[in-house]
């Protein structure tokens, strides 16, 4: 059997995943958690070989966070479980270690395929992603600026978007307002605007909030 972690947090989400592999022939809900400090703890004291994981999870501020536990705990396979933007996060979380990601308006039929499939060694995407991938490659300029980001300018740029102030997201990610100033300067560069609301603008046109 496939020992499975769901970190979400909701527990309408838990009830229904859990419920679904109730009777599961190859994959066991083995254990569920609330909050990203909690995975740890569990990873810590059972055997579990799939982590399915919400990027919006309570705790979990950064995909360099998902990188370290990736790192920390190398036999457990991790698949992006969330309703953020496949286009914009997949690609992303892809590159820091994940072995795949499924967006929550999919059918669980189609988690519990992609947690086989992780389980044996594969790296999947969902097939809309890649689609998405070649479009936007013929795509003019300005629709492929979200390609120049970076992990942590996503990450900025999400919490731009939401309100927050620079000493806030400093705080969050854990680095000096300083270092959030740049990488705000460098947003404004990259996505080609001059001002804050713009940029908040721009980034709900790339689905990027």
């Amino acid at each position: 059997m496939i020992k499975v972690c769901l970190a979400d947090n909701f527990p309408v989400v838990h009830f229904g995943v859990k419920s679904y592999f109730k009777d599961h022939a190859e994959i066991s809900m083995t254990a569920n958690v609330g909050s990203f400090l909690m995975i740890r703890d569990i990873l810590l004291t059972k055997e579990i070989d799939v982590l399915v994981l919400d990027l919006e999870l309570e705790g979990l501020s950064s995909i360099f966070e998902v990188k370290a536990l990736l790192k920390s705990f190398p036999k457990t396979k991790i698949i992006i479980f969330s309703g953020l933007s496949e286009q914009i996060y997949a690609p992303n979380a892809i590159k820091a270690g994940v072995s795949g990601y499924v967006h929550k308006k999919e059918k669980l039929e189609t988690l519990g395929q992609s947690i086989i499939k992780v389980h044996q060694g594969k790296i999947i995407m969902n097939e809309t992603v890649k689609k998405n991938l070649a479009l936007i490659a013929k795509q003019s300029k300005s629709e492929r600026l979200y390609r120049k980001l970076s992990n942590r300018e996503v990450e900025v740029l999400r919490y731009l978007s939401g309100g927050k102030k620079n000493h806030e997201i400093a705080e969050i990610l854990g680095l000096n307002e300083k270092t959030i100033s740049t990488y705000k300067l460098r947003l404004l560069t990259k996505l080609n605007v001059t001002n804050l609301v713009d940029l908040v603008n721009k980034a709900k046109s790339l689905e990027i909030v």
